[in-house]
């Protein structure tokens, strides 16, 4: 049972929360009250609090957090983080969070009109922030709603096993930077970076300090340049702000639902932070993970992820599930009897094109006691020397496939766990004529389910277009067409053997759902499951770096994000192997230089190894028993 609205709202603007630091940070408080006298009703209600680096004025925002689940008995406070809009202090990334966040929810339960509980929610940054102030463990905070929000920012999210995920440079350059106090206060910083095309930007690569567009911005260049080029070694990155695995087991033990999609940017972090916190916490944790793309409300209505469709039936309403999880939890309504682990089941359409043009891959979801779930065998897969995919472990003892990478050249990105990699879309019209939160974005990767091939709109793509499998720089490993269904759910781990003549390199791994050819789609359709990337330097998992020896082999380990999935007979589970995937991850210039900003260029004759001594696998988390549907 939804509860229903039956208040009005009084909202408190601007109410400025002092944190330890003497920083004010402008928070909105909205309050339920009587719908026939206007006045805020006098009996504490639990508090939800969202904390945003993207105006807590934003009209979608007003609507959808602060009036929604006030009219329905709810206290809602809506912060701008330091340094954003209308809050005092220096924005720096992420960095400041767990303290901030940690203030506010004390500050918040001291009031009146509180009756002592605070719930958060929010949505990528806004889970950020969450998690981040779970590490503190204030003894107010009594749920939380993470919806795609990272874990580890080294291993994944920010750099990604040494790499940098180039996002986050798209994401200054926009809605980041764009909108920094120093732009909304300045329209001509507001003006320089709105002419900014971040696909200039990327092709022009590497961007420096003191020469990249940000340095209207300075504090937005410098938090910038610090996540790109910090070693992993550097107490940075033990950041209760930014690492939420290396505090687990000092976090708070509260109910928590871990939201989150196969094709997000946080469904790895999703994954791992509900299993460690489960496992280690006395409180209902819950998973529950779509197949869509990055976002909220709007993004769990959508029935498709990039080219790729699933069926009405994927879809759910956000605001509902996160009011019943907190009406059960904060009101002791019987709300809330999910299934612990709930996930969509990708793979069972029928292959066949909707009328918008996409592949119908259908789905369902299904229901699970465990992260990962407790039926999974983990099967590894083998690379051969003759193309081939298959359980059989390599009895060649001398069998390698080399190739060139040449990073001025690199593999373009083809949709998958992207988000926020746009630029605005230009226009004709003057900043004046046109307000920078008016200006739509384009994006430059795609986001979700792609047929993995170019075509002229691909960033970076060159003649001739096709097939990515046809790039002279990607080893192609498939199985024969399967003669019946192998149904994945879980983690993805590739373990590949391979040597270069470089002093670092990169190695990627993507999996595919490899579609034979049929009326609607006559050239099949290479669906994009999952990827990853490792650098040499830092294979292994390390954080100080190990520069490898030219032509020695090397086992580099690399964790996909999860994914569930059915591969039905006829299909090919294909892996492809490569050194890199732009500008989802940036580029190594081969030459051991610096983490970012080398300026010189060297072609990397890379080996991979699928031979007894170093076989190359996947190692697959196939289902041996039908899990419930929901």
């Amino acid at each position: 049972m939804v509860t229903k609205a039956k208040y009005g709202v009084t909202v408190h603007q601007d109410v400025l929360i002092e944190t330890r630091d003497g920083t004010k940070l402008a928070t909105d408080i909205y309050r339920p009250s009587d719908k026939k006298t206007n006045a805020p009703i006098d009996e504490p209600k639990p508090a939800l609090l969202v904390r945003t680096p993207y105006d807590k004025r934003d009209r979608q925002r007003v609507e959808n957090q602060g009036n929604w689940y006030t009219k329905r008995g709810y206290v809602v406070a809506i912060q701008d983080v330091r340094g954003r809009y209308a809050s005092e202090g220096e924005f720096y990334l992420l960095i400041n969070e767990a303290e901030d966040g940690t203030d506010t929810v004390e500050w918040l339960a001291e009031q009146p009109y509180c009756d002592g509980q605070i719930g958060t929610m929010g949505t990528s940054y806004m889970a950020w922030v969450q998690n981040a102030l779970a590490t503190q463990d204030p003894s107010p905070l009594s749920a939380m709603f993470v919806n795609q929000g990272g874990a580890n920012a080294w291993k994944a999210t920010l750099r990604h096993n040494g790499t940098f995920e180039l996002r986050w440079l798209t994401w200054a350059l926009t809605i980041g930077g764009g909108f920094a106090k120093q732009g909304l206060e300045d329209p001509d910083i507001q003006r320089r970076l709105a002419d900014v095309d971040t696909r200039d930007v990327l092709a022009n690569e590497p961007v420096t300090p003191g020469q990249s567009p940000l340095r209207y911005i300075p504090n937005y260049e410098k938090y910038l340049f610090d996540y790109m080029s910090t070693p992993g070694n550097d107490e940075f990155w033990t950041s209760p702000s930014i690492n939420f695995e290396a505090h687990y087991d000092n976090s708070a033990d509260v109910p928590t639902v871990y939201a989150g999609s196969w094709y997000d940017s946080y469904a790895k972090a999703t994954c791992d932070n509900f299993a460690a916190l489960a496992s280690r916490k006395e409180s209902d944790h819950f998973l529950i993970m779509g197949a869509w793309t990055h976002g909220g409300q709007s993004t769990w209505t959508k029935p498709y992820a990039g080219e790729t469709a699933f069926g009405d039936e994927m879809t759910r309403d956000y605001q509902e599930t996160k009011l019943r999880f907190f009406d059960h939890y904060l009101k002791g309504e019987d709300a809330w009897n999910e299934p612990r682990v709930q996930y969509f089941q990708m793979g069972i359409g029928d292959g066949s094109a909707t009328t918008e043009g996409r592949l119908f891959h259908g789905g369902e979801w299904k229901a699970g006691s465990d992260w990962p779930m407790p039926n999974t065998v983990f099967t590894k897969y083998y690379a051969h020397g003759d193309g081939s995919l298959k359980p059989e472990r390599p009895t060649d003892t001398n069998s390698s496939t080399t190739y060139e990478f040449d990073p001025r050249n690199p593999v373009p990105t083809l949709g998958g766990n992207c988000s926020s990699y746009y630029t605005f879309e230009p226009r004709e019209e003057s900043i004046e004529d046109l307000a920078l939160e008016n200006r739509p974005t384009v994006s430059i990767t795609g986001r979700g389910g792609y047929d993995q091939r170019i075509r002229p709109a691909t960033f970076g793509a060159t003649p001739p277009y096709g097939p990515i499998a046809e790039r002279n720089d990607i080893v192609v490993f498939r199985t024969p067409p399967l003669t019946k269904a192998v149904e994945l759910v879980g983690p993805i781990r590739v373990r590949l053997y391979g040597s270069t003549d470089a002093l670092d390199t990169d190695f990627t791994a993507k999996l595919i759902d490899e579609y034979p050819a049929t009326a609607d789609f006559p050239s099949g359709f290479a669906l994009n499951l999952t990827d990853s990337i490792c650098r040499a330097r830092y294979r292994g998992y390390r954080t100080d770096p190990d520069f490898v020896e030219p032509d020695e082999i090397y086992k580099f380990e690399m964790e996909l994000y999860p994914t569930a999935n059915v591969f039905k007979p006829g299909h090919r589970i294909r892996l492809d192997i490569s050194s890199s995937n732009y500008p989802r991850y940036d580029v190594n210039h081969n030459t051991g230089g610096d983490l970012y900003g080398d300026r010189e260029y060297a072609v990397a004759t890379n080996t991979v190894y699928h031979e007894t001594d170093f076989p190359t696998h996947v190692e697959l988390p196939i289902q041996t028993k039908e899990p419930e549907a929901t």
